[in-house]
C-alpha cells in the first residue's frame, strides 16, 4: 500500500475509534447547541444551588419529596413561562449538607393547545393533570436523558 492511502486509512481508523469511545454524558443528549441555550437557565438558577436561598427568588416548597423527581419549589409567577431563565420549579434532593439543586422544571397550563416546546423539546403531557411540564436535569445527571420527566437516581428519604 502506498504511504498516502495508508496514512489516510490509519487516520480514518483512529477517528472512528475516538468517535466510538466518546460516549455522551447523558442518554439521548440533545443537540450540542442546547447547552448554549441553557446558559440562561444556569445563570438564573445557580444562586439557588443551596435550598435555603430558594425563597429569595420567590420559590416555595409545594409538596413532599416525589420519587425520581425530588422536592419541588415553585415560583407561581413563572408558571406559563417559556423563558429559559424563568423555570417554574426548582428540584432539590437531600444531601449530606442539606438539600441541593438537582434540576429545574417549566410548567404550562394545558388549555387545549398543542404541547409547547423549549430547547427543541416537546413538553410532557399528563404527568400532572391539566399541565404540560418540561424537566432539565442540569445539576444531577439523569441516565435516561437531560430532558426526561423522571430521574431514576433521585432518592427520597424513607418515610
Amino acid at each position: 500500500m502506498a504511504p498516502r492511502p495508508l496514512k489516510a486509512s490509519l487516520t480514518l481508523a483512529a477517528a472512528a475509534a475516538f468517535s466510538l469511545s466518546s460516549a455522551p454524558a447523558q442518554a439521548a443528549d440533545p443537540d450540542p447547541l442546547v447547552w448554549t441555550q441553557l446558559t440562561a437557565t444556569y445563570t438564573a438558577t445557580g444562586p439557588y444551588g443551596y435550598e435555603p436561598s430558594a425563597p429569595s427568588g420567590g420559590y416555595g416548597r409545594i409538596d413532599k419529596c416525589v420519587p425520581s423527581m425530588g422536592y419541588h419549589y415553585v415560583n407561581p409567577n413563572h408558571i406559563g413561562s417559556l423563558d429559559p431563565g424563568k423555570p417554574a420549579a426548582l428540584l432539590y434532593e437531600d444531601g449530606p449538607h442539606g438539600r441541593k439543586l438537582i434540576g429545574v422544571e417549566w410548567v404550562v397550563a394545558d388549555t387545549g393547545q398543542d404541547a409547547p416546546k423549549l430547547f427543541g423539546q416537546k413538553f410532557d403531557e399528563g404527568q400532572r393533570a391539566g399541565l404540560f411540564t418540561l424537566h432539565a436535569w442540569l445539576y444531577k445527571e439523569n441516565p435516561d436523558g437531560l430532558f426526561k420527566g423522571f430521574n431514576p437516581t433521585v432518592q427520597c428519604p424513607a418515610p
